[in-house]
């Protein structure tokens, strides 16, 4: 055993970011899949890793204590650039992918349920086979496997979850690139015909992560206060609701003081955060917390899944990509916004919202600028569907087939 302490790994997921974007740069296979650069480089790590392991015996830990803030600071940058005056202009847009995002929600449990009661597996395994992992992550799978197994006995209902939701993030990774690829190639998409991104778009940051940003070393000192600020109060607000009906992950806690605090500065002080570094500290956070996420993946786990639960996790993943091209892209107005907006889909549908985010950042490096889907997909997969998602499991869970 290797272990790696916290300066190592963070070595470590440095490379691996140089790596994926040294491939993807020189590979137009990847190029032209739009498959992102952290995802790249942090699964051929954990292959190279999981061959090692298997060939030499040596096993590689590695401190992801790093891994959590990083992610939370990423929320935290999506929360203080989301003004409230953006969100009303992106208003309809943002409530009609909630609607699709949810119809997706149902779908995924529909198809879980009822394809281990097919396979004559539990239903439960068929729940965390569905939207607990898939839409809710290792979080959210982590927290419902532990009441399947007080609450209903089954016993390795943890396992089954952390696997579903490794598989998820993978595959989230690995699809949202192809399917917005082949939506712009079959219906002749750019970004030509849109409304250029500019410098007082409040996402522009996100969107165009390799853009030089001219910033000051007070302002990134602000930045860096105001993100830790986001993180103190969100971590102690989730505590408060924790084992409460209104119980929510941290990290949607911490987008929430996020919005709340960027939009009652200016209002009260007239205070303007300086977006441009609030952009960039985040798009390290996110790039640093995927390759960590990745690199640092059990992929031998995945080989402890049984061979039906692998096999509805496939039809899962090519559900959700059918879903994005003939639901997300047809309701969301069959345009270039909604092609980037499918990408995005692909990626927190299965994975998690920094997937979608490097998928939608893969995808408009290549085919152009889309504002619209970077104010609409951050705030719908790293908050609403958290609540959605809640109610959801809970009302299949009603459902007499579990008695």
């Amino acid at each position: 055993m290797i272990d790696f302490d916290i300066l190592e790994t963070l070595v470590a997921a440095s490379i691996v970011l140089l790596l994926g974007r040294k491939l993807v740069a020189s590979s137009s296979f990847l190029k032209s899949y739009s498959i992102p650069e952290p995802v790249v480089g942090g699964l051929l790590f954990a292959v190279l890793l999981l061959t090692i392991s298997g060939f030499a015996g040596i096993s590689v830990q590695f401190d992801t204590t790093l891994q959590e803030p990083l992610m939370l600071a990423f929320f935290a940058t999506i929360g203080l650039n989301a003004d409230f005056a953006s969100l009303k202009v992106g208003g309809r847009t943002l409530l009609l992918f909630f609607g699709v995002v949810l119809g997706c929600l149902v779908l995924q449990d529909i198809i879980g349920v009822s394809m281990a009661k097919m396979l004559r597996l539990d239903p439960l395994i068929g729940l965390l086979a569905g939207s607990i992992t898939l839409s809710g992550g290792h979080g959210t799978g982590a927290a419902w496997g532990r009441v399947f197994t007080e609450r209903n006995g089954l016993a390795v209902a943890t396992e089954i979850a952390i696997a579903c939701a490794t598989f998820g993030l993978i595959m989230g990774g690995l699809i949202g690139g192809p399917v917005t690829g082949f939506l712009a190639k079959y219906f002749k998409l750019s970004a030509d015909a849109q409304v250029q991104i500019s410098d007082n778009d409040p996402y522009q940051g996100f969107e165009k992560p390799k853009a030089v940003q001219q910033i000051t070393p007070q302002a990134f000192i602000e930045a860096v206060a105001l993100i830790a600020i986001c993180l103190s109060i969100g971590t102690i607000m989730a505590g408060w609701l924790n084992n409460t009906a209104f119980e929510l992950p941290t990290f949607v806690s911490v987008l929430f003081v996020g919005i709340l605090l960027s939009n009652g500065l200016s209002f009260l002080v007239g205070y303007k955060i300086f977006e441009r570094t609030v952009q960039m500290l985040g798009n390290i956070s996110l790039s640093l917390f995927l390759a960590m996420a990745l690199m640092s993946l059990r992929l031998l786990d995945l080989t402890s899944l049984a061979l039906p639960v692998l096999f509805i996790l496939f039809v899962q993943s090519i559900a959700m990509a059918l879903y994005a091209i003939f639901v997300t892209f047809r309701v969301m107005g069959c345009n270039y916004d909604a092609a980037v907006l499918a990408a995005g889909h692909c990626g927190f549908g299965l994975g998690a919202t920094p997937t979608a985010i490097a998928n939608m950042q893969a995808v408009t490096e290549r085919f152009g600028p889309s504002p619209l889907a970077f104010l609409v997909v951050p705030m719908v997969s790293a908050f609403f569907i958290d609540i959605a998602n809640a109610i959801v499991i809970k009302l299949f869970l009603a459902l007499p087939i579990y008695n």
